[in-house]
């Protein structure tokens, strides 16, 4: 096999195959209009969650009551908001029904986080001097 080739395929397994076998964890927020405590999460979380290590585990990905993603299997029907879903590769991995405000939320879903088995990125000083 000529060296520009064995280059290519080891190049090739070094960057694309490690991508593709990651597995896509997100969160999923189911909710509707009107709903007082998803407005609060929305307050409360909304703005910090992507820049928190469980937001870089999983996402955050919005989807209204009414009308379930074909994309995921959910275990049961979901019947309240805010439903918070974790979801890997399109799988349901647990759920937090309802929005207990801020520090039982933050409490609940690491428990769900470590209990499914999803990792969290170490966290970054960002803005932080020194």
């Amino acid at each position: 096999m000529p060296l520009w080739l064995s280059a290519l395929l080891l190049t090739f397994a070094l960057t694309v195959l490690p991508a593709l076998a990651r597995a896509e964890t997100v969160l999923v927020m189911v909710e509707e209009e009107g709903c007082a405590w998803c407005a609060r999460w929305n307050k409360e979380i909304g703005p910090i969650y992507a820049k928190t290590p469980e937001g870089r585990a999983a996402p955050l990905r919005r989807e209204m009551i009414g009308a379930p993603p074909e994309d995921i299997a959910f275990d049961r029907g979901l019947h309240f908001t805010p439903t918070f879903v974790l979801v890997r590769d399109g799988a349901e991995l647990g759920r937090i029904e309802g929005y207990p405000g801020e520090d039982f939320f933050w409490g609940l879903l690491g428990q769900l986080m470590e209990q499914s088995g999803v990792a969290l990125p170490a966290e970054t000083n960002e803005g932080e001097t020194g």
